[in-house]
């Protein structure tokens, strides 16, 4: 019986030590936006429209300068978010197809090793699936793209409700609504927050209703340098994704050419950037919150968005393509155990999509997915990491439900950007191709394909492209549809 009291003393001494690692492992506050490009920050240079509290997050942690997606299509790049796959690996490839549900996902993995998950927000993946997904506790979504006033969700698969209100409002009460019921502190927790600002149609908050009027925003300069690049992206000005199409309801007579059009064009991204104020918005409410209940400083809180969009750039507006606005997105990411609040950094480095689920769950200690094409960025923020990546490749396929974008295969190096479109039946391209030099040309004002003494470049850019694909592809083939050309009809009203 002498015995006795020393196991007991063993078991309470087990027992806090497994309390204390649990209560270790940092909460995870993950906060998607939809359609935001990288410069749609003040942090990151935009002059007019102001982001102080998110901001805030870089100013105490991370801030990363070149940050990308690998398609630029919702669907897609959520699916590459969750597991770490490019498109052609995981199987999204449209925003039809939902995330096959037998793939791994970072919530998943995080759930399976007693994390406390919850998807709040806009899922879109399956269209009008809003059914509960594997890997989430907690799960409220919609159907399609939602609406930015008295949407109707869903929760946990129960009965559909509108609930009253401004969107990124709504689902920023519910985030914080869930969090309470975690403040027992019994599990950390994985909170997934997807807002759809900003995505079209663009509707501000009422009480930023007017903020921007003041600004003068003209089309980009770029919009009219075209004599160099590829003809489809001329045949795309006036559809609806060109800068003399209808702007996404903007503008309601078009095309139109003129310079008074270009006023639908500044009303346009006027009302974008004010989606953006109620975002960051959002971010302060959160940040408040993990706060006051001392949270904060153990949780991995992290900022980014789906994909860019092109604002003008090229003659064009939403996404899709592989120039540089339709791409790069911003990431902001704040953990004191990583990085100081006192020492913030910025990281130059090209980090991914492909990156979040490698980077998330060794920061939380969990144990890595089968497989993923990212890389974790832990040891590139906490000490420099020599073998990081110094090219990528990017893709996107050709939709015949937006038939506005051809097939895209891109290289993007730490200087190069070389951006080709197969036809999709294996002859050869029938678009010119794209070569620009991110260093000297940040803008991709100048094609640089046809110069001679650019060939055995643009042949090592190729090569080099061709290995990108071939090694993400394991022996499989490299599908895409066949280009049809560029089209000039709207797309059906319900997928918007």
């Amino acid at each position: 019986m002498r015995f006795l009291p020393v196991f007991l003393l063993f078991l309470f001494l087990f027992s806090k030590t497994s309390t204390v690692q649990a209560n270790d492992r940092p909460n995870v506050v993950f906060i998607l936006t939809d359609d935001q490009r990288w410069d749609a920050l003040s942090i990151m240079g935009n002059e007019h429209l102001q982001t102080p509290n998110i901001d805030r997050l870089a100013e105490e942690g991370v801030l990363f300068k070149n940050h990308f997606c690998t398609t630029s299509l919702c669907s897609p790049s959520r699916a590459s978010i969750l597991g770490g796959l490019y498109a052609h690996t995981h199987g999204v490839v449209n925003n039809f197809t939902d995330y096959p549900r037998d793939l791994p996902t970072f919530p998943r993995q995080l759930q399976s090793e007693g994390y406390s998950t919850a998807y709040i927000g806009k899922w879109h993946m399956g269209e009008d699936d809003d059914s509960k997904r594997p890997g989430f506790d907690h799960f409220i979504t919609h159907r399609g793209q939602g609406k930015y006033f008295d949407t109707e969700f869903r929760i946990n698969s129960g009965e559909r409700k509108v609930i009253p209100g401004y969107y990124t409002t709504v689902v920023t009460d519910l985030a914080l609504d869930w969090l309470q019921d975690q403040e027992s502190g019994e599990k950390p927790f994985m909170l997934f927050l997807g807002h759809k600002a900003p995505h079209s149609f663009y509707y501000p908050e009422p009480k930023y209703e007017g903020v921007f009027d003041h600004v003068r925003v003209p089309y980009p300069e770029t919009a009219f340098q075209l004599d160099d690049k590829p003809e489809w992206i001329q045949k795309r000005l006036p559809t609806w994704h060109g800068i003399y199409g209808p702007l996404f309801d903007w503008r309601k007579d078009f095309p139109d050419t003129s310079a008074e059009g270009m006023l639908a064009f500044e009303n346009m991204t006027r009302a974008y950037w004010g989606t953006i104020l109620s975002v960051d918005d959002s971010v302060g409410r959160l940040y408040s919150y993990l706060e006051r209940i001392g949270e904060l400083d153990n949780t991995l809180f992290i900022f980014t968005s789906d994909n860019g969009l092109l604002n003008g750039e090229h003659g064009m507006v939403d996404k899709r393509t592989g120039h540089d606005p339709s791409l790069r997105i911003p990431l902001v990411v704040r953990y004191p155990k990583l990085v100081s609040p006192k020492f913030p950094k910025v990281i130059d480095e090209q980090t991914l999509t492909l990156d979040f689920a490698s980077s998330i769950l060794e920061i939380c200690g969990a144990e890595a997915l089968p497989k993923t094409q990212g890389k974790s960025w832990k040891k590139l923020i906490s000490e420099g990491d020599p073998d990081w990546r110094t090219s990528w490749y990017y893709e996107y396929n050709y939709e015949v439900q937006f038939p506005y974008t051809p097939n895209v295969r891109a290289l993007r190096t730490d200087r190069w950007k070389y951006i080709r479109y197969p036809h999709g039946d294996g002859s050869p391209d029938k678009h010119m191709a794209e070569l620009y030099d991110l260093a000297n040309d940040p803008h991709e004002t100048t094609n640089l394909i046809n110069k001679p003494e650019h060939k055995e470049l643009v042949a090592q850019l190729r090569e080099e492209l061709d290995t990108r694909i071939k090694e993400s592809l394991d022996g499989r083939e490299d599908k895409m549809p066949i280009d049809q050309g560029i089209k000039g009809e709207l797309p059906d009203e319900k997928i918007r």
